[in-house]
């Protein structure tokens, strides 16, 4: 019995997590903003994708710092790994079981991940 009393509790804590990620994208404006529910598949690398993208490479940049600055500030987490940074086309921050995919509009139409992973549940944002 407790360990389900854990697993919930470590579930509810991953959804705070991921709307702490999906607050700290809509701070710096970003835009259609989905998030992917990658569990039930076999095989996914994670079990969240966090999509969302900016206006400018400048603005994408934005997006990802104010990201990774909140999640240390009020969750005490830093990313496993970060990459793409240097050019603000596509950032990915890595936070094991959520990875979080900021792009430049032009580039998020490009590689269509929502596309790739369309077996996922979707959760849209609103975008502020």
């Amino acid at each position: 019995m407790n360990t389900q009393l854990d697993l919930q509790s470590k579930e509810l804590a991953l959804e705070e997590f991921n709307d702490l990620i999906i607050d700290s994208i809509q701070d710096i404006k970003g835009k259609n903003i989905v998030k992917l529910d990658l569990r039930k598949i076999e095989d996914a690398p994670t079990d969240f994708f966090i999509i969302c993208e900016g206006d400018s490479n400048t603005q994408v940049k934005a997006i990802s710092n104010n990201i990774s600055k909140r999640l240390k500030a009020e969750a005490g987490t830093k990313p496993f790994h970060v990459e793409g940074l240097q050019n603000g086309k596509w950032v990915c921050i890595d936070y094991l079981s959520t990875v979080v995919h900021v792009f430049y509009a032009e580039t998020r139409r490009f590689y269509e991940l929502e596309a790739l992973w369309s077996d996922a549940e979707f959760t849209e944002y609103e975008t502020l």
